[in-house]
């Protein structure tokens, strides 16, 4: 089993030392979210709670978590990175597979790209792209951002995105993964048909067994039934070594957790303490594996 530290809503001056510590405790990733901005009034709910509401205010600390990757891969060396999840629909594929390659390239293969389509339409339209179509115009952007980061000369020719023969070097020298978020089965069957693995948003037990058989089903159906693909997850109620035992056996590849958070330490609360807990989890579940 594998443990990912998730640091969305702390302070931005912790989070290299956040890394540090994890690495140092034995966690094997660092999950890190994905807020453009906030806006005042929201147009759609937030699909992850159950009234809709968003579980942050206007300020709450975000980073490009790109640029998190960076600052947190440059003190570290040996844990790893991926986005849970990157909004693609509101962002330009070009530009993102040249922010991917370097920081594939500047962490020395330590990125995983976690991707979601984005929820919110103020995202897509006030960085300049339609809401309608997302999913198709999305499903255009991974297979662009994979063509790129594959290396050497490239050309697409899209309905939604055009360009000529280019390359960005240098490429990346191992494939970089891709996470799919998203609970609905048009997600699950991105997931099942582009993805190295599926990543999940806050989720129950039970509905997390359903989407694991579900996407076994998908997989199947595209004949990579045999292909490695990781199952990461937010699991909301299963909790220590007999509920990470039952995530285990459901088929869970990584656990996404926040250690402080079952100590009672706010994501305001003290950097020491946020370590402390670290180091706590990874003596329970980390080391004595």
């Amino acid at each position: 089993m594998k443990y990912t530290v998730g640091i969305a809503m702390n302070p931005l001056e912790e989070l290299p030392a956040l890394a540090q510590t994890a690495e140092e405790c034995g966690f094997h990733s660092i999950a890190l979210p994905d807020s453009l901005f906030f806006m005042e009034k929201q147009a759609a709910d937030y699909p992850y709670t159950p009234d809709g509401s968003r579980m942050w205010d206007e300020n709450t600390p975000w980073v490009d978590p790109l640029i998190a990757v960076a600052a947190m891969g440059a003190v570290t060396s040996k844990i790893e990175f991926y986005t849970q999840v990157l909004k693609l629909g509101s962002r330009n594929p070009v530009l993102l597979a040249r922010q991917v390659g370097s920081v594939a390239n500047l962490t020395g293969n330590r990125f995983g790209l976690g991707l979601g389509i984005g929820w919110a339409p103020e995202e897509f339209e006030w960085c300049g792209t339609p809401y309608k179509r997302r999913g198709k115009r999305v499903d255009e952007m991974i297979d662009i951002i994979k063509l790129i980061l594959g290396g050497g000369m490239v050309e697409y020719h899209g309905e939604f995105f055009d360009f000529e023969r280019l390359q960005m070097s240098p490429a990346p020298s191992k494939p970089v993964p891709f996470y799919v978020g998203g609970h609905t089965d048009v997600a699950l069957r991105r997931a099942a048909r582009v993805g190295d693995g599926w990543t999940s948003a806050m989720i129950k037990y039970d509905d997390l067994v359903q989407v694991i058989a579900r996407l076994r089903e998908l997989r199947t159906e595209q004949g990579k039934e045999n292909d490695p693909f990781e199952i990461q997850t937010v699991c909301i109620d299963r909790f220590g070594k007999d509920g990470h035992a039952d995530l285990e056996a459901a088929g869970v590849t990584d656990i996404i957790t926040v250690p402080w958070v079952f100590d009672g330490i706010g994501f305001d609360g003290p950097l020491e303490a946020k370590q402390d807990s670290l180091r706590k989890f990874a003596a329970e579940h980390i080391q004595k594996n």
